[in-house]
């Protein structure tokens, strides 16, 4: 993957154009926040795109000193080092860039709620349960993460029959979303006196955060009025028709 300097030129004028739009955004707090999005994806790419055409340029110098005749004893070894180097380093950029130019999920910026279940197992998958929440906090703390407790079902000897947890931070729900489903493992549960083991299972559900700008709007076509007219007789007398409004969602 070559980037030439008309690519990099485009990626500037993106990011110039986009913190154009967000000083005019700054009043709309949905439209800037998702402007804040962009523009980290797009300065991320501009940044990765000048390692790479920087890293194709040390990589044709190192090849030229390598090729040179006589080659230099004694910048030699040093060109195939850093030639070494900067080729490993050209291939991780590259990979990293096309992962990111891959078209973002809306979900992707969101805060996730974990809902971890016990499931086959009895006592152990209780157990087990447990151990997911533990991983599952453990992991938001390593990433600077905030994990909350929301609810949780404890179990007689530990763990958690169910467990939700709340988990904030940077891009929560992109990393998290295939954590999603049952989770099983083979060992010898503390509950077991005879050495036998054990499977147990537990599910884990990955839900992205609602937003509290989410609004729910309702369209006035998506409105319809019906108006019916009601007769009902009681006994020998007839009531008056009743006229009522009825409003439905179609």
């Amino acid at each position: 993957m070559n980037i030439s300097a008309n690519c990099l030129a485009a990626l500037a004028a993106r990011l110039a154009g986009l913190e154009r739009e967000m000083a005019e955004a700054a009043s709309n707090p949905r439209a800037f926040r998702e402007l804040i999005q962009v523009h980290a994806r797009v300065k991320k790419a501009a940044a990765l795109a000048g390692d790479i055409a920087r890293l194709h340029q040390d990589i044709r110098a190192h090849r030229g000193l390598l090729a040179a005749e006589p080659p230099d004893p004694d910048l030699a070894p040093l060109a195939r080092e850093e030639l070494a180097q900067a080729e490993a380093a050209l291939a991780e950029a590259e990979r990293t860039l096309r992962l990111d130019l891959y078209p973002p999920s809306p979900n992707d910026e969101r805060n996730a709620i974990l809902e971890i279940r016990a499931g086959t197992g009895g006592d152990e998958a209780a157990l087990f349960a447990g151990d997911l929440a533990r991983m599952y906090t453990r992991y938001a703390e390593r990433l600077g993460w905030k994990a909350e407790f929301i609810d949780a079902s404890p179990a007689e000897l530990g763990g958690y029959k169910e467990v939700i947890i709340a988990i904030q931070g940077v891009r929560v729900h992109r990393a998290l979303q295939f954590e999603g489903g049952t989770h099983r493992v083979q060992r010898i549960p503390v509950t077991e006196a005879s050495g036998r083991i054990h499977t147990s299972t537990a599910t884990v559900a990955v839900l992205p955060e609602a937003d509290e700008m989410d609004a729910i709007e309702i369209k006035p076509e998506d409105l319809r009025q019906d108006v019916i007219s009601e007769t009902c007789a009681v006994g020998s007398y007839i009531q008056e028709a009743r006229e009522s409004q009825v409003t439905l969602f179609i």
